[in-house]
C-alpha cells in the first residue's frame, strides 16, 4: 500500500504561492506588459500626470535582459532603499525577440533615458515621449512647427505650448480649472502683470474670449538664437527649442563622412551608443583606437523623441537620439488615472479608464 503524500503546511503553501506569483508576474512584465505611471507633464494633455498605463513589449519585440542578475520586479533600487537591485557582473549582448511591428513615426514610446550612463542600458530610467522621427528622417523645427522630411509633421490633437496671458485682474486656480488648466500648468509673472500658461490651442481660444483676458502671446524663441543645453550644441549651431535642425536621424548601415560638422552632430552617439571601447572626439575629429576616422557606418537605428507639451518637455532636442537598444515598448492603453489635486473619489478620472493611446 503506497504512502499518501505529506500535506504541505500553511506556511509552505503560502511560500509556494508567493514564489509562483513572483515568477508569473516577472515573466509577464518581461515578455508581455509592463505597468508605467506618467510622472511629469511632458506629454500633457495627450497623457496626464497620474495616468497609469500598460506598455506593450510585444509590439516591437521583447528585449532579452542585458542585466540578468536582478531582484525580480525591481528596476534600479530595492523597494524603499538606496540599495542597488542588480549586479552588472554579467552583461549580455543586445537581442530583441521578433515583434508585431517596428517603431513607427508618431508612436508613443517608452524607452530608457539614453544619457543616464551610471546604469546599464536596460536599467536606465524609463521615459515616455512621441517618436516624431524614425531612422533616416530629417527633423526640423521652424517657429515651433515640426517639419519631417520637408513636410509639416503630425500635430497631436492635444499638443501644448506656453503662452503669456495678460489679464485685467488677478485670477485664481478655480478660474483656470474651468478651462481645463491644472495648478501645475500656470504660474504668475514675478511682477504680477499676467500668467505663464501651458495649454492647447483650443483652450487658448477659449481664454482669449474671456472678458478678463486682455492679450495672449505664444512664447516663441527667435530663429538663429542659440539655446544653452540644446543638442548637439545650441549655441554653436544656433538652434533652440522652437528653431531646430535640419538634423538627419542615423539609420543602421548609414555611412557618413566625418567632417567637423558631422563630428559635432553625430560624434556623441558614436562614442556612447555604438558599442565601441576606445573612442575620442578631439578638435573636430573622430578617433577610434587612437586613429582618425574619415567615415563611419552606424550599427543600429536611432529615433528622435519629443513630448506633446512642446515647451515643457526634456526630450531629444536636449539630449539627442534614442538608440534602438534603449526602446522598451509601445504605450498601449490606460487602465487608471488619478488627479493628485483632487481628493477621495474625485481623484479618479473615470473617462480615461481603458483609453487607448494614440
Amino acid at each position: 500500500m503506497s504512502k499518501s503524500k505529506a500535506k504541505k503546511s500553511p506556511a509552505r503553501e503560502w511560500v509556494d504561492a508567493l514564489v509562483f506569483a513572483v515568477v508569473a508576474a516577472s515573466l509577464i512584465r518581461w515578455l508581455l506588459l509592463e505597468p508605467f505611471t506618467i510622472p511629469t507633464a511632458s506629454m500633457e494633455k495627450s497623457l496626464l500626470v497620474g495616468d497609469f498605463l500598460f506598455v506593450s513589449k510585444m509590439h516591437y519585440g521583447t528585449r532579452i535582459p542585458k542585466t540578468p542578475l536582478q531582484v525580480p520586479l525591481t528596476h534600479q533600487k530595492i523597494w524603499g532603499t538606496e540599495i542597488p537591485s542588480y549586479s552588472d557582473a554579467i552583461q549580455l549582448p543586445y537581442y530583441r525577440l521578433p515583434g508585431f511591428s517596428d517603431v513607427e513615426r508618431n508612436d508613443v514610446v517608452v524607452f530608457n533615458y539614453p544619457t543616464e550612463f551610471q546604469y546599464p542600458t536596460d536599467l536606465k530610467t524609463n521615459y515616455i515621449k512621441r517618436a516624431v522621427g524614425t531612422p533616416g528622417d530629417i527633423i526640423e523645427i521652424k517657429l515651433s512647427e515640426l517639419i519631417v522630411n520637408g513636410e509639416v509633421g503630425f500635430k497631436p490633437e492635444e499638443m501644448q505650448f506656453s503662452y503669456d496671458v495678460i489679464t485685467n485682474r488677478p485670477l485664481n486656480a478655480e478660474f483656470f480649472k474651468e478651462y481645463g488648466i491644472n495648478q501645475d500648468s500656470f504660474g504668475t509673472f514675478s511682477n504680477g502683470a499676467g500668467y505663464l500658461v501651458f495649454a492647447t490651442e483650443e483652450i487658448i481660444k477659449r481664454l482669449e474670449s474671456s472678458p478678463v483676458v486682455t492679450s495672449v502671446t505664444k512664447r516663441i524663441q527667435s530663429a538663429g538664437a542659440g539655446e544653452t543645453g540644446i543638442f548637439p550644441d545650441g549655441n554653436m549651431v544656433g538652434w533652440n527649442r522652437d528653431n531646430y535642425g535640419p538634423l538627419k536621424i542615423p539609420a543602421k548601415g548609414w555611412t557618413i563622412e566625418m567632417t567637423q560638422e558631422n563630428v559635432v552632430k553625430y560624434g556623441f552617439a558614436i562614442e556612447k551608443y555604438e558599442g565601441l571601447e576606445n573612442v575620442e572626439l578631439r578638435e573636430g575629429q573622430l578617433l577610434i583606437d587612437g586613429k582618425k576616422v574619415d567615415s563611419y557606418t552606424f550599427t543600429q537605428d536611432y529615433y528622435f523623441m519629443m513630448g506633446d507639451n512642446r515647451h515643457d518637455s526634456y526630450d531629444s532636442r536636449y539630449w539627442g537620439f534614442v538608440p534602438e537598444d534603449h526602446i522598451v515598448g509601445k504605450a498601449w492603453f490606460l487602465w487608471l488615472s488619478l488627479d493628485k489635486d483632487e481628493s477621495m473619489f474625485s481623484k479618479i478620472r473615470w473617462s480615461r479608464f481603458f483609453k487607448g493611446i494614440e
